[in-house]
C-alpha cells in the first residue's frame, strides 16, 4: 500500500500544481490543497510539482508468520443439536483443502447438551472436534457465541474458517472477522488453496459480470461463508475417527445483553432447497396468469415451482421461490428454466442440478451453456405440448 502525503508549506502556487493532474484530483478547498477520490496514484504531481509539495510513501505492510497457523476449521452450525447439512458439506470442502497442504480439519461446535452430536461429527473424518458445552450455550447469542469462537481462535491457531451462510452464520461470521480485525468473503462459490496456505475464495461480483479470487494473504485466519447446496457432503462413515476435545471458558466471558424470553416454532414449509424438481420462470413470462401452467408443469412432476429475480421484483411469486445468489441456491435431481436468459447470478445458484432443461426462444442464450438439455422455441408452445405430453403418457399407462 502506499499514499501520498501533501507539505502545505512547499506547494506554493496551488492552481499550477491543480494544471498538472490529468484526472482531477487536485482540488483547493479552504485555501489548501486537497487530493480526492479521482486520484489514481500516477505521481506526475510528485515528479512534477514543487521539489517535496507532494511526497509518495510506501506504507509498510502487516504481514503474519503463516506457520503458527494450522488447520481448516468448520463452524458446526445447528439448532436444538439437529446440525444443519452445509456443515457436512464444509467439512468435506475442508478435508479437500486440507490434504493439499497436509493440515488437519477442524470442527468447532458451540451449545449444551451436544455430546451425541459430536460423536456423529466423527463420522465423517473430522480430525479433531473442539466442543464448548455450556448452559449460558444453549440458545445461540451473539456476544457469548462470538467470544467463544475467539477464544477457539486464539488457543488453536486455525489457518482457516469455513461458516454456512446461514441465519446463525450470516451474523457470527462478520462479528467474528471484525473482532479479530481479519478478512471475510462471503456466499463463495468455490474454494481452492494454495501451498502456501493462502485460501482461494471466489465468488460472482459487479453484479455476476466477473468472478472474483479474494485472497487474505497477511491476515490470519481467512474466513469464508458458503450457501448450502453450494458443496458436496461425503459419504457417512461406518466408524468413527479423531477425537473430541472439551473446552472451557470462564462464564464472565458469556454475559449477553439479550435476553431469550420465548421461542415460538415456526409453521413447517417446504422449501425450493430440498425439492428433487424446479420448473423455473424467467423474464419469458409475459403476464402473471401464465404462472399458472408453469405451476400445472411443476405439479405434474411433483416439484415446485420457482422464479429468476425480474419475476419476484414483479411481485409475481415471493422472495422464498428465487434461485441464484440474491435468493436461493438449489441442487435437484430435475431443473426445467422457462424463459430464463441464464445470468450468472442466475446459474451460480443452480448449475450443480443434477439435469438440466432450458426452454428459450433466444438459441444464443447464456443459459444452454449450462443446460444438458436445450430446447430452442417459444414457450407458449412447447409448455402447453409438454404437459399434454405428461398427461396422455399417464392417461396410457394407467
Amino acid at each position: 500500500m502506499a499514499k501520498l502525503i501533501i507539505n502545505q508549506e512547499k506547494v506554493g502556487n496551488i492552481q499550477e500544481l491543480i494544471r498538472i493532474c490529468p484526472f482531477g484530483a487536485l482540488e483547493e478547498k479552504d485555501n489548501k490543497l486537497q487530493i480526492n477520490a479521482a486520484c489514481k496514484m500516477c505521481k506526475l504531481c510528485v515528479k512534477k510539482g514543487p521539489q517535496g509539495a507532494i511526497e509518495y510513501i510506501e506504507e509498510t505492510v502487516e504481514t503474519v508468520d503463516k506457520e503458527n497457523w494450522k488447520g481448516i476449521a468448520v463452524y458446526v452450525d445447528h439448532m436444538d443439536g439437529v446440525i444443519h447439512p452445509v456443515t457436512y458439506e464444509l467439512i468435506g470442502k475442508a478435508k479437500e483443502l486440507a490434504e493439499k497442504i497436509n493440515h488437519p480439519v477442524y470442527a468447532v461446535m458451540i451449545g449444551h447438551g451436544i455430546g451425541a452430536q459430536c460423536e456423529e461429527l466423527l463420522h465423517y473424518e473430522v480430525d479433531k472436534v473442539y466442543v464448548y458445552d455450556r448452559e449460558e450455550l444453549e440458545r445461540f447469542k451473539m456476544e457469548p457465541y462470538t467470544r467463544v469462537f475467539e477464544d477457539f481462535v486464539g488457543k488453536i491457531k486455525p489457518t482457516a474458517i469455513l461458516m454456512g451462510a446461514t441465519t446463525v452464520g450470516r451474523q457470527l461470521a462478520p462479528r467474528l472477522a471484525a473482532r479479530l480485525k481479519t478478512g471475510l468473503t462471503a456466499d463463495c462459490t468455490i474454494l481452492d488453496i494454495n501451498e502456501n496456505t493462502d485460501l482461494v475464495q471466489i465468488r460472482p461480483a459487479f453484479g455476476g459480470n466477473i468472478m472474483a479470487q479474494i485472497l487474505t494473504p497477511n491476515h490470519r485466519p481467512q474466513m469464508a461463508t458458503v450457501r448450502y447446496k453450494v458443496m458436496n457432503a461425503p459419504t457417512r462413515k461406518d466408524s468413527a475417527g479423531g477425537e473430541i476435545i472439551s473446552c472451557d471458558i470462564d462464564s464472565n466471558e458469556l454475559t449477553s445483553k439479550v435476553t431469550v424470553l420465548d421461542i415460538i416454532e415456526k409453521e413447517k414449509e417446504q422449501f425450493i432447497e430440498a425439492s428433487e424438481v424446479l420448473v423455473v420462470a424467467g423474464r419469458g413470462i409475459k403476464k402473471e396468469e401464465d404462472l399458472a401452467m408453469i405451476k400445472e408443469l411443476a405439479d405434474l412432476l411433483g416439484g415446485q415451482i420457482a422464479c429468476t429475480r425480474p419475476v419476484m421484483e414483479a411481485g409475481w411469486l415471493e422472495a422464498k421461490r428465487q434461485v441464484g445468489l440474491s435468493g436461493r441456491t438449489v441442487r435437484p435431481r430435475l431443473i426445467i428454466t422457462c424463459g430464463v436468459s441464464g445470468s450468472v447470478q442466475f446459474t451460480a445458484g443452480m448449475n450443480n442440478s443434477e439435469q438440466i432443461i432450458a426452454i428459450n426462444k433466444d438459441e444464443n442464450a447464456p443459459i444452454f451453456k449450462t443446460a444438458h438439455y436445450c430446447l430452442v422455441g417459444d414457450l407458449y408452445d412447447i409448455i402447453p405440448d409438454l404437459i399434454s405430453k405428461i398427461k396422455e403418457s399417464r392417461s396410457v399407462s394407467a
